[in-house]
């Protein structure tokens, strides 16, 4: 009996040592030595919610893909609105946008793809944005303006796309005096990832920083994606976020769930999970990311007024009405100072 255990204790021995997986002969005897699991526990964010954008009118007549704002996502606190104008080609003399109008207790941001936009509002101020450049317009306590594509456009032609997102001010600021911010495309900082990069728009990306200030804490992405492209993007924690693709289709969240060319996805906030994996199987994409912190404060929205209670907007109203909706000078943080005339000819796209 002796003889045969001693040829057990030898097999034993001889198997742990033959073996990787096991440390000792103690670890033998009990269990292997768990192997590093990090990744494949890790946590992503999962698709909440997918919608395809809708396709309305707006303003002289031009046609947006309504992301956010519209019935099937009515607003995503602490963004109201998400808008993609065009691609569309005007011939000579066709191009249209929105005619005058008034804003008060939010901010409009206009990202320009392609084409050129004239801005101008009641106080004087007035700006050109084209491929790449930014506009964050804090409408505040009131403004009056003119969006409209440029004069040279109008009379030349050529193709219009950019978004228009709508972002949600606290109460304690929805009075503020109202601003813009200005930002030409070669001062959007990007960073360059492996088959990737990103334009930060608003807030920070991988260490990159906007050079955009903001009201309150979000993100405003722009990424670019090869075929092929796999990697992570951490969102903070207090923030919840929605990406938009623009072109192509990606991979995203913990099941993969494929979004396509012109559709909005949330993603879910209970699981506590801050990174969002993202993949692009076919083709590239590109697609905007939004992030912010709630405000958590009701909603009272009546056309180009967002307020918190219905009777701040009757006094917006009656404000516009009566001629005193500007309560304070625009202040013009920034601006594009394109010297050169448009020509469609030579126009970039983003």
């Amino acid at each position: 009996e002796m003889h045969v255990l001693l040829i057990i204790v030898l097999i034993l021995i001889v198997v742990c040592e033959s073996t990787p997986s096991f440390a000792n002969f103690g670890s033998c005897l009990l269990v292997p030595e768990p192997a590093d699991m990090s990744a494949a526990t890790k946590t992503f964010r999962s698709v909440a919610k997918t919608i395809t954008a809708n396709k309305q009118r707006e303003g002289g007549g031009f046609i947006v893909a309504r992301a956010l704002g519209g019935p099937k996502l009515p607003n995503f606190d602490p963004f109201l609105m998400l808008d993609h104008l065009g691609p569309t080609h005007y011939k000579p003399g066709e191009a249209v946008g929105a005619p005058w109008h008034p804003h008060r207790g939010f901010e409009t941001v206009s990202y320009i793809l392609q084409g050129e936009l004239q801005h101008r509002d009641s106080m004087g101020n007035t700006g050109f944005l084209r491929a790449g450049d930014v506009q964050w317009m804090t409408a505040g306590s009131g403004i009056i303006h003119d969006e409209e594509p440029s004069d040279a456009m109008k009379q030349k032609g050529g193709s219009m796309e950019g978004f228009q997102l709508w972002v949600n001010l606290p109460a304690a600021e929805k009075m503020c005096p109202p601003a813009y911010q200005d930002v030409p495309s070669e001062r959007i900082p990007e960073f360059k990832g492996e088959q990737f990069f990103v334009r930060v728009i608003a807030g920070e990306a991988f260490g990159t920083k906007a050079v955009v200030s903001t009201h309150i804490p979000i993100q405003y992405l722009d990424f670019h994606a090869e075929k092929g492209a796999e990697f992570v993007y951490s969102v903070p924690s207090d923030m919840r976020a929605c990406v938009y693709v623009y072109r192509g289709s990606a991979l995203f969240g913990a099941n993969r769930d494929r979004v396509s060319e012109g559709q909005l996805a949330t993603f879910d906030e209970a699981s506590g999970a801050t990174d969002i994996n993202v993949r692009v199987d076919d083709g590239g994409a590109k697609f905007l990311l939004l992030a912010g912190r709630p405000i958590g404060e009701p909603i009272a929205w009546h056309g180009p007024f967002v307020m918190n209670t219905q009777q701040e907007i009757m006094q917006a109203m009656l404000d516009y009405q009566q001629g005193k909706l500007v309560r304070h000078t625009a202040k013009m943080e920034s601006k594009t100072n394109h010297a050169e005339e448009f020509d469609p000819a030579k126009a970039t796209i983003v």
